[in-house]
């Protein structure tokens, strides 16, 4: 119930973005059953938005999954964070606790963890938080397909602005040191320079860099903290 509750402010973030993927998703001309499916069996908002892009185009099933990896492989860096605190679970745990992992709930739950308040209850407040926001993609996404059916221009009324504010909700609270700071503001600054780029390639470069950023200050710090010592 806490990791529930701790959740609720990026679910009400979240809940413009799923009811614009339903009206999107109907629209593009994805079944019911179809946009339903998706959200029940791959639960991830732009990976959802970008595969139903791509089905409306009749692109092939290969590209379609390769381009959603794409898309998700921050989830990796995700659960290598996780893992010190839930990688001791059993397979039980572990995979549906992959599968629900969102950046909402990654957000909300590496904070706690890394607090060191849970402890043994670590696996019961990852779940109650993935749980919330499993639940309000559903119901937002059922939402979406009735709106999609009965309301004009959904798309063109600016939800998915929702989303954006929901990540900067998400990434400011976990600024808590220097090398995060300098991750955040080289990712700005280059995301800005190369927002020109093709194919959004502007914002692989500014992660890449901005992470290039924060860990080599990051680095930086730690061996002159561990010269200092040896003083």
């Amino acid at each position: 119930m806490l990791g529930a509750r701790d959740t609720i402010p990026m679910i009400i973030g979240a809940i413009p973005f799923g009811i614009l993927f339903g009206a999107l998703a109907i629209s593009a001309g994805l079944s019911l059953i179809g946009t339903i499916s998706m959200s029940l069996f791959v639960f991830a908002g732009s990976s959802q938005f970008v595969a139903a892009t791509l089905l409306s185009q009749g692109v092939g099933v290969v590209v379609i999954v390769l381009t959603t990896l794409i898309v998700n492989v921050r989830h990796a860096l995700y659960s290598a964070s996780l893992a010190p605190y839930v990688g001791h679970l059993p397979q039980r745990w572990l995979l549906p606790l992959g599968f629900f992992l969102t950046d909402e709930t990654f957000a909300v739950v590496i904070k706690r963890f890394s607090s060191g308040e849970m402890g043994d209850n670590n696996r019961w407040y990852y779940l109650g938080s993935a749980l919330a926001m499993y639940g309000n993609w559903q119901v937002c996404t059922l939402i979406g397909i009735y709106a999609g059916g009965n309301l004009q221009g959904l798309s063109e009324w600016g939800l998915e602005f929702a989303m954006i504010v929901t990540f900067i909700g998400i990434v400011v609270p976990l600024i808590t040191d220097r090398p995060m700071l300098a991750t955040a503001i080289v990712a700005v600054a280059v995301g800005l320079l190369g927002r020109d780029l093709p194919h959004n390639l502007g914002l692989i470069v500014a992660s890449l860099v901005a992470i290039a950023a924060g860990y080599s200050l990051e680095t930086c710090m730690m061996s002159q903290q561990s010269a200092e010592t040896d003083q």
